[in-house]
């Protein structure tokens, strides 16, 4: 598998990945009916670098880096990843984390962190824990999701 920055031709892949996702409003605070067009300018806005995962000419997954804040936070990185349901469970988000937790250290990241991980995606949370990531933060009742009402969110950290 390939991981590499995405490219304007990869729009309709990364689409067709974060759509479903978004779409669902399970595990992302983005807006249920938030367009095409403002989808893509989300993911792949000039403040991130937005990458695919791709095997056999297939795009499976993409992930964005950017830093977790500005100024004096600005050393620690923050990311986002979605899959194709096609590829779950095929260790593509996986690969994603750890090119992820690879680059941001070259980049001269020093930590990284996820501050809004619903917590009803257990998968996620065990394959970030998995990475060397901690849950360091609760947020009570901070996610509304649609099908089980109010659950919490954790936000994730790690040292690089």
């Amino acid at each position: 598998m390939l991981i590499r920055p995405a490219l304007p031709e990869d729009r309709a892949a990364i689409w067709s990945i974060i759509g479903p996702t978004i779409r669902s409003g399970e595990t992302y605070t983005l807006p249920p009916d938030m367009t095409e067009a403002d989808a893509l300018a989300y993911w792949l806005s000039p403040e991130k670098e937005s990458f695919v995962a791709e095997e056999d000419g297939e795009i499976l997954g993409t992930y964005y880096m950017r830093p977790n804040q500005t100024g004096g936070g600005a050393h620690v990185a923050n990311c986002g990843y979605m899959t194709s349901a096609a590829a779950t469970g095929r260790g593509i988000a996986r690969r994603m984390c750890e090119h992820s937790l690879a680059h941001a250290k070259a980049r001269g990241y020093r930590a990284m962190q996820f501050n809004f991980v619903v917590s009803t995606n257990e998968r996620a949370i065990r394959l970030w824990q998995s990475c060397g990531f901690e849950i360091i933060g609760r947020l009570p009742l901070a996610f509304h999701h649609p099908r089980l009402g109010y659950v919490d969110a954790l936000v994730m950290f790690r040292p690089l």
